[in-house]
C-alpha cells in the first residue's frame, strides 16, 4: 500500500470510527429511550386504569350504601335516579320486605365481580354490595366498549378486556380494588425518521472525510513524492535539481533543508572535483620529475609542493637524516618563518639532533605525530603541525634497508593548516602517503647513486674502474682544454705481480692490490682521481698538473710504494709475512702528449712500457707529440736536457 493510501486509511478510521460509533451509540439510545418511554406510559397508564376503576368502585360502593339507608319506600327510586345520573349502571336489592318492584331486583349477575373480593372468570359488569340486616344491595357497572374507551381515554393506553400479554403490553391482574383483567397497550413510537436523519448524517460525514482524506493525502504525499524523485535525480548525479516549497510548515523546512543539502552537496563535489583535478596535476608533476631525474632536492621539492597544496597548509619541511644517523638536516622548505626562514643554499646549516623536539622524536621513533603550539624551541615556529616520518620501502634481501623493518630515512612535516583548523586524522593519512613517495625517491636515488658507484668502482681496491676513467679522461680532457689547463696522466703497473700471485697466491695478490690502492689515494689531493684500468695496471688523473707535477707524483708513489713491504697471511709455514712490491709508472701531459684524451693516454702507456724497460720501480716522462719539443726526465725527476717545463706548485 503506497503512502498516500495508508494516510487515507488512517483518516477515515481515525475520523469515520467515532462517528460510526456515535451514530450507533445515538441510535442505541434512541432505541432504549423510546422503550423507557413505553414503559413510562404503560406505568402512568396502568396507575390511571386502577385509580379510575378504583374511582368506579367507590362510586358503586357509594351507590350501593345510599340505596341503602333510604326507607323501604324510596330505595327503588333513589337506585333507579343513581342509575339515571350515571353513577351506576344497575342497581339490584335483594331481601327487602316487602320485596322490590322487579326493575329493581337481582335478576342475571353471571360475570359480575365484587370490587371486594374479585374471582376468576369473565368479567362482565364489576360491582360494589351494601348490606343492611337482610338487605342487600349490589350497584353494578356494566363493562362494556364505552367504558373501556372511557378508560382508554383518562390513560391513554389501548385497553382491552382479558387480552394476551406481549412485549409491548401489560396486563392487569384481578386483585381487591381492580376487579377487572386488563391489558394496556401503549403504542411505540418508532424513530425512523431520526434513524434517517441519523444514516443520512453518517454518510455525509463519510463522504466528506473521504474527500477530506484524499485531499490531506495528497497534499501531504506530492511534496513527498517531489523530494523522492528529485532524490533519484540527485542519487543519478543532477546536483542541480531543487524542491520546490510549497507551504512553510515541516514539508518545506525538509523541502528547504534537502534544497540547501543539495548545494552544500553540490559545492562540496565541486571542490572535491577541483581539488581531484588539481592533486592529479600535481601528481602528473610528481610522477614526471620521479621518473625524469634522480636529484633528491628537486623530488622532494615537488613532493612538497604536492603535500601543501593537497592538505591546504601554509608551510612545509623536509629533513633527512646524515650518513652517522645522528642528526636530520634540512633538504626542502616552503613559508617557513623566523630562523628557519633561511635561502635555499643555508638550509643544510639548519640541523636537528635526533630524538630532541617533535621532529626529533618522530625520527627516533618512527611514529607520526600532529598537535597544536610550537613543536620544540630550536624546531619551525607553528600553531598546528602535522610530522610524519619518511622510511625507505620494505623490500626483500635489500641491502639499504634493515632486517627488523623499513629504515627512516628523515621527516616530512606540515605546519599551520589555511583557516586555523587543526590537522587531522585525513591530512595524516594524506601526508602519510606523500612521505612514503618521498621514501620511495630517497631510496631509489641512493639505491641508483649505489649501483651507479658499484658499475664503476672496482669491488677490492674501491677505485673508479675503467668505465668511469673513459668518461672522467673524456670530461678533464674537454675542462682542461676550455681553461687553458694541463692534466698530467699517470699509468701505474705493479713490477712482477704475476709472481706474487703465483708464490703467494691470490688472496695475497688481491691484499698487495688493496694495499696499492691505498697508498695510492693517501699520496693524491681530494682533485685527484685514481682508477684501476685491470689487472694489476692503475691511472692517475691530476687535473691543473703538468710534466713536471706530475713527475714529482710518479716519484712520490714510486717511493711511497717501495718504503714498506705490504704484510699479507703467509700461505705455507716458513714462507715470509710481507712481500716487496715496487711500481713502474709512466707520465703524460695533455696538450703536450695528445690532442684528445685517447691520444694522452696512449701516450701515458708508451712513458709506463718505456719505464718497464728501463728496468722497472721507475717513472717515465712520455714523448712530445710533434711540433713540440721533447723533455726526458731520469729516475730523480729531473730533466736529462733542454729547458724545462713550467712548474706549478701542487701544494703536497
Amino acid at each position: 500500500m503506497t503512502l498516500r493510501g495508508r494516510l487515507t486509511t488512517a483518516f477515515l478510521v481515525v475520523v469515520l470510527g467515532p462517528v460510526l460509533f456515535g451514530s450507533i451509540f445515538v441510535a442505541t439510545t434512541v432505541a432504549t429511550v423510546s422503550q423507557d418511554r413505553a414503559d413510562e406510559r404503560l406505568d402512568h397508564a396502568a396507575t390511571t386504569v386502577r385509580t379510575g376503576i378504583g374511582a368506579v368502585c367507590r362510586q358503586l360502593q357509594t351507590a350501593a350504601d345510599a340505596v341503602a339507608v333510604v326507607p323501604p319506600g324510596d330505595r327503588a327510586a333513589v337506585a333507579n335516579q343513581l342509575v339515571a345520573r350515571g353513577l351506576a349502571s344497575d342497581i339490584r336489592i335483594a331481601g327487602e320486605t316487602p320485596p322490590a318492584p322487579p326493575g329493581t331486583r337481582m335478576s342475571d349477575t353471571d360475570g359480575w365481580q365484587d370490587c371486594a373480593n374479585p374471582a376468576d372468570g369473565p368479567a362482565a359488569a364489576i360491582t360494589a354490595t351494601a348490606t343492611s340486616g337482610p338487605l342487600t344491595v349490589v350497584a353494578a357497572q356494566l363493562i362494556d366498549d364505552a367504558f373501556l374507551d372511557r378508560l382508554a381515554a383518562s390513560s391513554g393506553a389501548q385497553i382491552t378486556l382479558d387480552g394476551p400479554e406481549t412485549p409491548e403490553n401489560r396486563r392487569l391482574g384481578v386483585e381487591s380494588g381492580q376487579p377487572l383483567p386488563l391489558t394496556l397497550t401503549v403504542p411505540r413510537s418508532k424513530p425512523t425518521f431520526l434513524y434517517a436523519v441519523l444514516l443520512a448524517v453518517v454518510l455525509s460525514a463519510g463522504l466528506v472525510a473521504v474527500l477530506v482524506a484524499r485531499w490531506l493525502a495528497h497534499s501531504t504525499t506530492r511534496p513527498l513524492g517531489e523530494l523522492a524523485v528529485a532524490a533519484d535525480l540527485v542519487a543519478g548525479g543532477d546536483l542541480d535539481t531543487r524542491v520546490p516549497i510549497p507551504r512553510p510548515d515541516e514539508l518545506g523546512r525538509l523541502a528547504s533543508t534537502f534544497n540547501r543539502m543539495t548545494r552544500e552537496l553540490q559545492a562540496y563535489v565541486q571542490a572535491l572535483t577541483a581539488s581531484r583535478d588539481q592533486l592529479r596535476g600535481h601528481l602528473a608533476i610528481l610522477g614526471e620529475t620521479l621518473s625524469s631525474t634522480h636529484d633528491v632536492d628537486r623530488i622532494l621539492h615537488v613532493i612538497l609542493r604536492t603535500a601543501l597544496a593537497a592538505t591546504g597548509a601554509r608551510a612545509g619541511l623536509v629533513l633527512l637524516l646524515d650518513p652517522t644517523g645522528r642528526h636530520l638536516v634540512a633538504r626542502c622548505a616552503v613559508g617557513l618563518t623566523g630562523d628557519w626562514d633561511v635561502p635555499e643554499a643555508d638550509l643544510a646549516k639548519l640541523r636537528l639532533p635526533v630524538g630532541s623536539g617533535v621532529l626529533g622524536a618522530v625520527a627516533a621513533g618512527n611514529e607520526a605525530r600532529r598537535g597544536q603550539g610550537e613543536v620544540g624551541s630550536a624546531e619551525p615556529p607553528c600553531r598546528t603541525y602535522v610530522a610524519v616520518p619518511i622510511c625507505a620501502p620494505a623490500t626483500v634481501d635489500d641491502p639499504l634497508v634493515p632486517d627488523n623493518g623499513p629504515a627512516t630515512l628523515g621527516v616530512l612535516a606540515l605546519y599551520d593548516r589555511v583557516g586555523g583548523d587543526e590537522f587531522d586524522e585525513g591530512d595524516l593519512h594524506t601526508l602519510r602517503t606523500f612521505a612514503g613517495q618521498a621514501g620511495v625517491a630517497v631510496h631509489n636515488v641512493r639505491v641508483h647513486e649505489e649501483a651507479q658507484r658499484l658499475s664503476l668502482t672496482d669491488p677490492l681496491t674501491g677505485l673508479w674502474n675503467y668505465r668511469y676513467l673513459r668518461e672522467s679522461l673524456r670530461r678533464e680532457v674537454e675542462r682542461a682544454n676550455r681553461f687553458g689547463r694541463m692534466l698530467a696522466v699517470l699509468v701505474l703497473d705493479l713490477d712482477h705481480f704475476k709472481e706474487v700471485n703465483d708464490t703467494y697466491g691470490h688472496a695475497a695478490g688481491d691484499a698487495v692490490l688493496g694495499e696499492f690502492a691505498r697508498r695510492i689515494r693517501v699520496g693524491l689531493r681530494e682533485v685527484d682521481v685514481a682508477f684501476r684500468q685491470g689487472g694489476e695496471e692503475f691511472v692517475v688523473l691530476l687535473p691543473e698538473t703538468d710534466a713536471y707535477g706530475g713527475a714529482i707524483v710518479a716519484e712520490r708513489l714510486g717511493a711511497a710504494v717501495r718504503a714498506r713491504p705490504v704484510p699479507i697471511e703467509p700461505r705455507r709455514p716458513g714462507q715470509p709475512d710481507r712481500i716487496p712490491v715496487t711500481v713502474s709508472i709512466g707520465v703524460a701531459v695533455f696538450p703536450e702528449h695528445g690532442a684528445d684524451a685517447q691520444q694522452v693516454l696512449h701516450a701515458a702507456d708508451d712513458a709506463l712500457y718505456a719505464a718497464k724497460r728501463a728496468g722497472r720501480d721507475t717513472y717515465r716522462l712520455a714523448e712530445m707529440s710533434s711540433g713540440v719539443p721533447e723533455v726526458n726526465f731520469g729516475p730523480t725527476g729531473n730533466a736529462a736536457g733542454g729547458p724545462q717545463p713550467p712548474r706549478q706548485t701542487r701544494g703536497r
